[in-house]
């Protein structure tokens, strides 16, 4: 069988041979996460509320079947596929509001247990989407998995909430805290700096984190072929950088003027996000970066 470029070599995966997966929320990090698990063979359920534009992924080794649902509701969901090895939960909220955020990270995983349990489709794991958000350091403070989760906003607190559900339904459950995701079709950064609207703010360092779409999916089907995951790992990449930092270099790439230095606002403006997020227990797991660094990514996309 054929294997996904950059796919990490994983006995256990070679072992066991291919898996049937569930991928609720088939979407920007979904849609390549299936793809690489159609490469090994693997027969993919992904399950969205329209399932349009996944039909390219249909020619693939593996079994690719559209489930068309929508989590927020319980009676969409009837019907799921039995002796499933893996659920990957990976939905949107589709705006940033705090019942949006509530329906996508709380109310959805909750349903997709529920029916998946009165479907008699248990599974052995169950992965869950979250994000970096759930740490509320303002300062630029180390974290990891290690650091006590206190968010500031109703995202994070969704978020973490989401979380404590999913252990206590599926005691098997991993949960992937990731950063800022971008790659092919999320270049805001990018035509930020081009337009000529990007500005550094003079001070303190404002640290950033992120990571490629294709080590989001890597990284995914890097932990459904373990033999003995831990519960929680950071999906960043290798380098927190200085917001002000990756402006410069998209700038020095496109060949346009660098982003203006501007004072800060002398109340401080409005709070912020700003830590610097380690990889290290991810690394460990044994996941080679495709990108390892903000320049690798970017540099990808800008040829």
């Amino acid at each position: 069988m054929s294997a996904a470029p950059g796919t990490p070599p994983i006995r256990d995966r070679a072992a066991a041979g291919p898996l049937r997966v569930l991928i609720a929320g088939c979407g920007y990090v979904g849609r390549a996460l299936a793809q690489r698990l159609l490469d090994d063979g693997s027969t993919v359920f992904a399950l969205r509320r329209s399932p349009g534009g996944l039909e390219p992924l249909a020619g693939r080794e593996g079994e690719l079947h559209l489930l068309s649902a929508d989590v927020t509701d319980p009676n969409s969901l009837e019907g799921l596929p039995p002796d499933l090895d893996s659920v990957v939960y990976s939905v949107s909220a589709g705006d940033r509001s705090d019942g949006a955020y509530r329906r996508a990270y709380v109310e959805g995983p909750g349903n997709l247990l529920q029916a998946l349990s009165d479907a008699g489709s248990g599974s052995r794991r169950f992965l869950f989407t979250s994000s970096t958000g759930v740490y509320g350091q303002e300062t630029g403070e180390w974290v990891d998995e290690e650091t006590p989760a206190e968010p500031r906003g109703f995202s994070g607190r969704r978020l973490l909430e989401g979380e404590r559900l999913v252990r206590a339904r599926h005691p098997g459950s991993i949960v992937v805290r990731f950063a800022g995701i971008y790659g092919p079709d999320r270049t805001r950064l990018i035509d930020r700096v081009r337009a000529g609207e990007a500005r550094c703010t003079e001070g303190d360092s404002i640290w950033t984190n992120r990571i490629h779409r294709d080590d989001c999916a890597g990284a995914l089907h890097h932990l459904l072929s373990l033999e003995d995951p831990r519960d929680l790992y950071l999906g960043v990449d290798d380098e927190p950088a200085d917001r002000c930092q990756v402006y410069r270099w998209i700038a020095r790439r496109l060949g346009v003027p660098l982003p203006p230095r501007v004072s800060r606002p002398p109340n401080g403006g409005r709070r912020r996000s700003n830590k610097r997020c380690r990889n290290a227990r991810l690394r460990e797991s044994g996941y080679p970066f495709l990108y390892p660094t903000y320049r690798e990514g970017y540099g990808s996309i800008l040829g």
